[in-house]
């Protein structure tokens, strides 16, 4: 089974300044929670048991939303307001734990997983961007599935979704021989970052979502910086191809980039019409406005 999952979240956030100058931007709520924790509740849905921050100075209040707060427990049992307070012990199970880990320098994706080294030891794990809010359409939601085809086959699974051709150049790509129906993998060449359109070979974009073998780690150490002068992810998963394999999982949810204010936006809309306690009354909101 995967139990431990990297969020890598030292990032500053620049697409979503000005508010992420003093706000992280995981911490940017959706309806009435921060963004980061919709990604620290898929990977608990998936069985995930571990959650490993890899985290900068600069976000504390990350850390902090995931540790328990005595005081306002003990003020919200003073008065006696018993749904508030099972809410917010509810944020992280009981059997759940969240370290943290800091990257001491911003030298990429690849870098942030190898800060989390000493907590992976030998076992597969998972990397969730908290960029990208991942919404299931199943009972078992696709991080689940991932790390069960993980588990069957023992490849890599990297997770895919279908864009349109002519937006294929925005993104990376992976290169496979047929496109995988939703819910189901295949043995892919490569990914091609950013291909120009009608040269691409598929339209599945990665999304942020990884099941990753221990060893990745050692390939990590070994690679060397890439593009932006980082260490890359993707030329890791590049060197692991070289003798193991690597699948794409094509993805059956839907997906918001809230890195960016329009996929941000897109995600609130979304979530906020499907919340229990708000729903309906954001639903007559948005009648009201008559966009």
């Amino acid at each position: 089974m995967i139990k431990k999952a990297i969020l890598p979240v030292a990032g500053l956030g620049t697409r979503f300044l000005p508010a992420s100058k003093s706000i992280p931007k995981e911490m940017v709520t959706v309806v009435d929670r921060p963004a980061i924790e919709y990604v620290v509740r898929e990977a608990v849905e998936a069985g995930i048991e571990q959650i490993i921050l890899v985290t900068h100075s600069s976000k504390a209040s990350i850390e902090n939303y995931f540790d328990r707060n005595f005081e306002l427990e003990t003020t919200l049992e003073q008065k006696q307001k018993w749904d508030l307070l099972a809410e917010i012990r509810q944020i992280v199970p009981e059997h759940v734990s969240i370290v943290s880990v800091r990257q001491p320098q911003p030298l990429g994706l690849g870098h942030a997983v190898l800060c989390a080294k000493s907590l992976i030891g030998d076992e597969p794990f998972a990397v969730l961007l908290p960029d990208v809010l991942v919404k299931s359409q199943t009972e078992q939601n696709d991080l689940a599935q991932m790390a069960a085809r993980y588990q069957q086959v023992q490849a890599a699974q990297i997770m895919v979704e279908a864009v349109p051709d002519h937006l294929v150049d925005q993104y990376g790509i992976v290169d496979v021989n047929t496109v995988p129906v939703e819910g189901q993998s295949i043995v892919m060449q490569g990914i091609i970052e950013k291909p120009a359109v009608g040269t691409a070979p598929s339209n599945l974009s990665v999304v942020g979502r990884y099941i990753l073998p221990a060893k990745i780690m050692q390939l990590l150490q070994q690679t060397p910086k890439g593009a932006g002068n980082e260490i890359q992810l993707t030329d890791a998963i590049a060197m692991l191809q070289q003798t193991d394999a690597v699948e794409a999982y094509r993805m059956s949810g839907v997906t918001f980039d809230c890195g960016s204010k329009l996929g941000y936006l897109k995600a609130v809309l979304h979530y906020a019409v499907e919340h229990p306690k708000l729903g309906e009354k954001f639903i007559e909101l948005i009648q009201e406005l008559k966009l």
